[in-house]
């Protein structure tokens, strides 16, 4: 992959990432205003009013301007758990990845390097393109007269980890956003909530009786963004542990196969002595 197509790449993964952040704002703000801001979830028919009775969508509308904004994480959040999905799904190819493996450690055992390659052409995972960058220079090296063993067992590893860090960049994109939105999910909430006991305490301050609405307000936007903050961190924390450790396991998948191409390409040039 050259230079070029890797900065290409990486400005359709911002775009993608600005796109997300913004549709899922947009939704958000739409949901807030027209579903849970509807004038038929409170009493009398008048969203500054007090929210109907077991009405949820007129509780968490009380919570206030910040409830959109923690919305758009939690979309933003499902958009990129989405992604992440259909991004490993893809890096994985086709069948199981152990018994692809096992099946490539077969056939190099047995010098079918020809039948190697295509069975990596059929997985169409990222192991196997690098195994089959890994397994073109692996034939290209056993018909090398000029190089030294340990030259060639060098080279042949070099290729490897060139083929591996083209594709591992693929893995771990966007990953941040999970990190990201595990800490700001909370940051956001407590501003919500700070802001919310700062109108309960206003209502209790006044003089006389306390004005009942403005408190039962600020407990609701206190109460509402402390939820939403605290489900959005939460998820996004679950998310990250569980598609890091997918990479992980993948990584470690290519390790392995490389090892094992590593060590035939070995025994196959002391055999051939």
């Amino acid at each position: 992959m050259s230079k070029q197509g890797s900065s290409f790449k990486d400005v359709l993964q911002n775009i993608f990432a600005v796109s997300a952040i913004l549709i899922a704002f947009i939704i958000a703000y739409i949901l807030f205003t027209q579903v849970m801001g509807n004038p038929v979830n409170f009493e009398g028919g008048n969203h500054h009013g007090t929210p109907l009775e077991h009405n949820y969508l007129g509780i968490i509308y009380k919570g206030g301007f910040i409830v959109p904004i923690l919305m758009t994480c939690v979309l933003v959040l499902i958009i990129f758990i989405f992604e992440r999905i259909i991004t490993l799904s893809r890096a994985k190819g086709k069948g199981q990845i152990n018994a692809f493996v096992h099946q490539l450690q077969t056939l190099l055992a047995e010098d079918k390097i020809e039948e190697a390659m295509e069975a990596c052409d059929k997985q169409k995972g990222s192991l196997a393109n690098v195994m089959r960058a890994g397994l073109l220079r692996y034939r290209d090296l056993q018909n090398d007269k000029d190089l030294e063993k340990d030259q060639k067992i060098l080279s042949i590893q070099q290729s490897f980890e060139e083929a591996t860090a083209l594709e591992l960049p693929m893995l771990s994109k966007n990953m941040v956003m999970f990190s990201t939105l595990a800490s700001i999910s909370v940051l956001i909430g407590l501003i919500g909530t700070v802001l919310g006991m700062i109108r309960a305490f206003a209502a209790l301050a006044q003089s006389g009786a306390p004005d009942a609405l403005a408190l039962a307000t600020g407990i609701s936007e206190a109460l509402v963004n402390t939820a939403f903050g605290i489900t959005g961190s939460t998820l996004a924390i679950i998310a990250f542990n569980y598609f890091s450790t997918q990479i992980d396991s993948y990584t470690f998948k290519i390790d392995e196969a490389g090892f094992s191409l590593t060590q035939n390409f070995a025994a196959s040039l002391k055999s051939s002595k």
